[in-house]
């Protein structure tokens, strides 16, 4: 067999994508390369390690051992390079970090320049609903998770970054025209929800329970830029972070509309588990972004102030 370390790397991310478009982008490489790749990989194998069924694809049981084995592979390859960047007195090894849909728009900005400054470094970011963000930070799989609504169950330590805004929105179709309405507004406009799961749609429903508001649910859509299209389109209203929408509120195709206690407002927070030992990396990451989080709030985010 001469596989390359190469090929493993291609054929671990198709197993763990289960297919080769969403492999390719994230590996920045075309589709036709990829296959090329897979191609070469199985031509050393005598057992299929794939396998497509109405066009999708399968990792077959030996395929999935194969990607368990190139995984501790790329693990050991990884290792050596961490090592020799240690000996040479560099900040090297993995952050963890899982963040809520939304954060999408936020944990970017207090990355790119400590991820600059420590080029041995490698980031895993897991951008997903606040149910499985916490699952993660539950299971101890990550060494950090972003979140607007903290868990209850889980014994925690947290550093605040900056404010959550929510608001009423709907598309520029329908003129309001007063400067503030009152909460029998959302009897007469149909929402859009967020699936169960999901951090806005807790802070959402938490609002609409406090307040007795009389809403109607017009249906439920599994992120936050689904929800945004489809407002945009005119399928309805919601409740969405000021800080996913403010490039379509200035392009004008979305408007704030104004009620009577709002914005909801909730807090941004980096968070742990307690006591959780911190590899170097992850505790130069929190030092970093618990000095230099007012500057970056102040340069990127100045906007929303």
């Amino acid at each position: 067999m001469n596989y390359t370390l190469h090929q493993l790397q291609i054929f671990l991310k198709i197993a763990e994508k289960q297919s080769i478009t969403k492999a390719s982008e994230e590996l920045h490489l075309t589709q036709p390369a990829v296959s090329i790749q897979l191609k070469n990989f199985q031509d050393q194998f005598p057992i299929p390690l794939t396998e497509v069924i109405g066009r999708k694809l399968y990792v077959t049981d030996f395929g999935k051992e194969i990607a368990i084995a190139a995984k501790k592979i790329i693990d050991e390859v990884n290792q050596i390079s961490y090592k020799t960047n240690a000996y040479q007195g560099q900040l090297s090894g993995i952050l963890k970090i899982s963040v809520v849909s939304t954060g999408k728009y936020i944990i970017p900005y207090f990355l790119s320049d400590f991820m600059k400054q420590h080029e041995g470094v490698d980031l895993v970011l897991d951008v997903t609903n606040k149910q499985k963000v916490i699952k993660s930070l539950e299971e101890n799989t990550v060494d950090f998770s972003l979140v607007s609504v903290l868990p209850t169950h889980l014994k925690i330590e947290k550093t605040k970054l900056m404010e959550n805004q929510l608001f009423l929105v709907g598309n520029t179709s329908e003129k309001f025209h007063k400067k503030n309405y009152n909460k029998s507004i959302f009897t007469e406009l149909p929402l859009i929800y967020r699936e169960p799961g999901s951090g806005t749609r807790h802070t959402m429903e938490a609002y609409i329970e406090r307040n007795d508001l009389p809403v109607r649910k017009k249906m439920e859509l599994t992120s936050n830029e689904a929800v945004k299209q489809a407002v945009i389109a005119g399928l309805g209203y919601s409740i969405m972070p000021l800080i996913g929408i403010r490039n379509d509120l200035e392009a004008g195709r979305l408007q704030i509309i104004p009620v009577k206690g709002f914005p909801i407002k909730t807090i941004w927070n980096l968070i742990w588990l307690k006591n959780k030992k911190f590899s170097p990396v992850a505790e130069a990451f929190l030092n970093y972004v618990e000095d230099k989080k007012d500057e970056i709030i102040k340069n990127k985010f100045h906007i929303l102030n």
